[in-house]
């Protein structure tokens, strides 16, 4: 029975850390996104297993956990080969967890305040009248645990604090009470994931006939395979007769001598942990991220949000506008300037940073209309359908952290995109080259037929004052001064006919580079204030599958 405990795998303390550095990733990479009570076993895993490494490799604990009246007291004293622990018919014996060290004590010391021993319940099993008889021991850390089935409730919370700290467990029963329920279901049940580290002793065998003992043992035996707990080393004990304590002295021997047993218990913890996180995570296929349809549909609900067909129809207008008031008769353009300019009347003079870039200086609030109530329902509806196209397909709550990340920056997004339609280059020239040519020309016949009006008024005068009236030159049959003011009132008809479909096809023009800087702009917004938060949180996801697969031991 000597090497009863080394049945499972030698675990590499290499990979132990790795492992357990791979759940501390994967808390990193979900802090935030998931609930707080879904990862305490994994917060308390990482606690522990760094405090428990980090205190001491060269001690082994072993704690007997057992109902009252199992004798674990007893049989703790005949390890120890003292009388450490009380003992007596009066129930619960044992209130406070007692620890025995073979060894110097001064090496064990740190480990036993981490548990939680009290310094008058440590004891030392060194003495020079052993010689060598207790050196194969040197290194063990015994505890003999409160009764778990005690009636009173702080002896029941102390042994599950207790349970959770030790490297090994030996539970102990009784003939009595082996098969008790509350053993079974409560306790060693949980420790499915602990066969390396787990032994079960039938104690008080000496109470049975020797022909009962094998049958007891093979229907306890039955009972452990229900458990999950097949393998297990199963040892009958009984603390009257020395011989009767030494083989499970054998199997502590070669435990101690492993120093696998911290390493086996801690290797278990996080195989219990990474199975109950099991679910939080799924294939590499979920969380592939936005698609190009929501993305569409959520830039289409931006910008309805932020007033971009008015802006844009404001564009189309403001640049007939202006147009008009460079390429028209000079003598109806101060009629125009009376009327407001489209874009003005929005705060928006047509020109900003480069490229539909946000600009750097801070720029005013425009007047362009509120979003109606169906335009913030249209968005809404849009950041959700992003939502669950990004985050639909995956595991547990996830769906839930992306919808939430996805809607988390909504309420600054009224500021952001009127911040930038404001910083946003519409492109709505002020006096354009051939604006300017076209106005000079418009000057030119506009003068000409005044010219020619002030001529013949001149003419009209100088006959009504009975003045020789001058030879009026003539293109033809046409006198001039009526050919030119009637050539220059007909040029300007002309240039302002064949102006007018220029003008507007150029407007239509505006408008669509407009539009198309300005949806880049209110792109930039869900870029930032949506798709950004929910790509966070896939990644996010990424980071914590990987991780948990580390820590699963898979590469």
């Amino acid at each position: 029975m000597r090497e009863a405990l080394r049945g499972g795998p030698r675990v590499d303390p290499d990979d132990l850390i790795t492992r357990l550095d791979a759940v501390r990733r994967f808390l990193t990479a979900v802090d935030g996104h998931l609930p707080d009570e879904r990862l305490v076993p994994a917060h308390t895993l990482v606690e522990r297993a760094g405090t428990r490494l980090a205190l001491s490799r060269d001690h082994t604990v072993v704690a007997l956990a057992g109902a009252t009246g199992s004798g674990k007291s007893s049989l703790f004293n005949a390890l120890a080969r003292l009388d450490l622990s009380p003992v007596g018919v009066r129930r619960p014996t044992t209130g406070v967890a007692h620890a025995c060290v073979w060894g110097p004590l001064d090496g064990a010391n740190r480990l036993l305040d981490w548990i939680g021993v009290l310094p008058r319940h440590r004891f030392i099993r060194e003495s020079a009248l052993d010689g060598d008889d207790e050196s194969a021991l040197h290194g063990l850390v015994l505890l003999d645990l409160p009764d778990f089935d005690s009636v009173q409730h702080a002896h029941r919370l102390e042994v599950d604090r207790l349970l959770g700290l030790v490297d090994l467990v030996i539970w102990v029963v009784d003939p009595q009470k082996y098969a008790d329920r509350l053993v079974h279901t409560a306790y060693l049940r949980e420790f499915h994931r602990h066969r390396d580290v787990t032994l079960v002793v039938l104690n008080q065998a000496d109470r049975l006939p020797p022909a009962e003992v094998p049958r007891v043992l093979d229907d306890l035996r039955r009972l452990l395979d229900a458990d999950g707990l097949t393998g297990v080393p199963l040892l009958a004990t009984t603390a009257v007769d020395p011989s009767g304590t030494t083989e499970l002295r054998a199997s502590l021997e070669s435990t101690v001598a492993e120093r696998q047993a911290s390493l086996r218990r801690l290797a278990g913890d996080i195989d219990t942990v990474v199975e109950r996180l099991a679910d939080l995570v799924g294939p590499e296929s979920a969380g592939a991220g936005p698609d190009a349809a929501g993305t569409r549909a959520l830039t289409g609900a931006l910008a309805g949000a932020a007033g971009v067909p008015a802006v844009t129809t404001a564009v189309e207008a403001a640049y007939r506008h202006r147009a008009a008031g460079a390429t028209g008769w000079p003598l109806v353009r101060g009629w125009r300037r009376l009327r407001p300019d489209p874009l003005r009347r929005l705060h928006l003079p047509g020109t900003g940073s480069p490229s539909g870039e946000p600009a750097e200086q801070p720029v005013a609030a425009t007047s362009v209309p509120d979003p109606t109530a169906a335009q913030r329902s249209a968005l809404g509806l849009a950041v959700r359908a992003v939502a669950e196209r990004a985050g639909g397909d995956l595991p547990g709550p996830w769906p839930a952290a992306v919808t939430g990340a996805a809607r988390s920056r909504l309420g600054d997004v009224p500021d952001a995109l009127d911040r930038a339609v404001a910083g946003t280059d519409l492109d709505v020239p002020e006096r354009p080259l051939w604006w300017r040519l076209v106005g000079a020309l418009q000057w030119l016949v506009t003068l000409t037929a005044v010219a020619g009006l002030a001529w013949l008024v001149l003419g009209y005068a100088l006959n009504a004052l009975g003045l020789p009236d001058p030879d009026e030159p003539m293109v033809g049959e046409v006198p001039l001064p009526t050919l030119l003011l009637l050539g220059g009132l007909l040029a300007g008809l002309l240039v302002a006919a064949v102006t007018r479909p220029v003008v507007r096809w150029a407007a239509r023009r505006a408008r669509l580079r407009a539009e198309r800087r300005l949806t880049a702009a209110v792109a930039g917004v869900g870029e930032e204030h949506v798709l950004t938060p929910v790509r966070a949180v896939l990644t996010s996801y990424a980071d914590a599958r990987d991780a948990l697969r580390v820590a699963a031991g898979k590469k």
